[in-house]
Formats: structure tokens, sequence, C-alpha cells
């Protein structure tokens, strides 16, 4: 494997994580793509070996490039809202034809993302937007935004903070569906603490995707585990520390903080659909776990 393949591989690692970052910010699917690949032509005319955590440069540079695209939809007047999925069919590094995602992918993109809260999104600053996306939904740290939106970090967070502001007074009520995903995440929970391998099978969607983000010293890509049977046997490793876990709510979506010996050690923010649990994106970096906006809840 040449230099070129080695990177594209690593940026592959990455894809889906950016492309949730682009969705959110842009609330396009085809902006999105358009997004991501622009991150890919940036990387590959880049000197790699110079950046340390790859998937923390990727996703500063899908910010700055959603920021650009929103500063420009601005001046423009065109307010786009598009609810298809930036699922996986988008195209490698090679620049090919992107196919659009069918019906029923473009669907799951809608209930996991929520149409609410992109509506919302709509409504806030592009700095206000990049600010609160970075932050309270992908756990950036603020020092490493303010690089994107040219402000000190204490102003960024401020630009985060009249976000969150503004997004819960326009949807002060809790989404009807919240309940359901607690319950769906509480027996995942249950099923986890009781080492129940079954259980834990038939509340995860038979596609589930665990990604794991542990900072800089998880050699750039976050991890990855795909697939019921596997996701469930890892979950089975988790069973000490399910039993002293809580809990959560990050940034609306329903989450899980697993502790030990008494100190927060990791984060577990799951998308549900349809009853099943059909991702997880665990934040095991030390760094980033103080700087997340939870609301821990009563079981």
């Amino acid at each position: 494997m040449d230099g070129h393949d080695f990177l594209a591989e690593r940026f592959e690692g990455n894809r889906n994580q950016l492309k949730a970052v682009a969705y959110r910010m842009l609330g396009s699917t085809s902006e999105a793509e358009d997004a991501v690949q622009e991150a890919w032509i940036r990387l590959s005319r880049s000197d790699d070996r110079a950046i340390e955590n790859l998937g923390g440069w990727l996703t500063t540079v899908v910010g700055r490039v959603c920021l650009d695209m929103l500063r420009s939809r601005r001046s423009r007047r065109e307010e786009p809202l598009d609810t298809g999925v930036p699922e996986g069919h988008a195209p490698g590094p090679d620049l090919g034809e992107r196919p659009e995602a069918d019906p029923e992918q473009r669907a799951l993109m809608a209930d996991s993302v929520g149409l609410a809260m992109l509506v919302v999104l709509e409504t806030l600053d592009p700095a206000e937007r990049l600010a609160f996306v970075l932050h309270d939904m992908f756990a950036v740290p603020f020092d490493e935004i303010a690089v994107v939106v040219d402000r000190t970090p204490a102003a960024t967070r401020q630009l985060a903070s009249r976000a969150r502001r503004r997004v819960q007074g326009v949807e002060p009520v809790p989404d009807p569906g919240l309940a359901r995903k607690r319950e769906v995440v509480a027996a995942f929970l249950a099923a986890a603490r009781d080492g129940d391998f079954e259980a834990l099978v038939a509340v995860l969607d038979p596609d589930v995707v665990v990604r794991s983000d542990v900072g800089a010293g998880g050699a750039g890509a976050p991890a990855l585990v795909r697939g019921a049977e596997a996701v469930a046997r890892r979950a089975m490793m988790f069973a000490p520390f399910a039993r002293s876990s809580q809990q959560a709510l990050v940034a609306g979506e329903p989450a899980v903080i697993a502790t030990r010996e008494g100190r927060q050690f990791s984060v577990m923010v799951f998308t549900v659909v349809r009853g099943k649990v059909a991702e997880m994106f665990v934040i095991d970096d030390p760094a980033r776990l103080p700087g997340l906006d939870l609301t821990v809840l009563n079981d």
C-alpha cells in the first residue's frame, strides 16, 4: 500500500463522522457530501505527516468548509433543508460518482437526526451553529472551534451558549419519542448489567455501528465496531461498569455515563431508530469529558 492509499484508508475511517458533522451543519445531504469531499481534497494537498490527530483535523476542516457554505447561503438568501441521508454510499477519495441514498435510508436519517432539530439549527447564525454543533453534539473543545470561527475560546463558548438558549427556547418541549428512546437505552443497559447476550442482540439493530473517540492517543481514526453480535460481545465486556452507570442526555439524545471509582471515564451517545439501537458514539477521551454539556437523568 502506497502513501496515497494509506491516507485514503485513514480518511475513510473518519468519513461517517464527517458526514454527520456536515449534515447537522448544513441540513442537506448533497451539500454535506460536498463538504466532506472538499475535506478530502484539502487533506490530499496537505502534509499529513504534520497532522497528529487526523480525526480532529478533519472535523475542524469540515467545520470551516460548512461555515463558508452557510455564509455563502445566507448571502444568496437560500435556505435549503434536505432530510436525505448522508449514508454509506458516498464516493471514495477517487472522486467517483455518488449514488443517491434509497428512501428507507433517507427516512432513517430523518428519524435519527430529527427534522425539528434541523429546522431549529437553520435559525442560528452560522458561527453560532458551528459552535453549537461541534461542541454540544461532537464534543470538540472550544479552543479548537475558536480557530475556525476566528474568535477567542471565551467568545466561542458564548456563541455556543447563545445558540443553546435559542434552541431550548424554540423547542422547549422534549421530543415525544424521547421516552421510547430512553426505554430502549434502559433495556440495553439492563442487558449489559446482567451480561445477557441474547437480550443485547435483541435491542440492537442488525447493522448497528459503534464508533469510539479516544482522542489524540487513539492513532487518529476512531475505533469502529459493526453488527449486533460484535457490539453485544463488546457490551458484555462493559458489564462491570454498566452497574454504576447513569442515563443522561447529550444535545437531546439519550446517553449513558460510565463511571469508575466514582469518576466519569466515558460517555456513550445512542441513536435509536424504530425501537432499536442503530448507532453508538463512545467518547473515551478524558480531555473532552469535562467539556460535555450533559444532563444526568434519574433512572
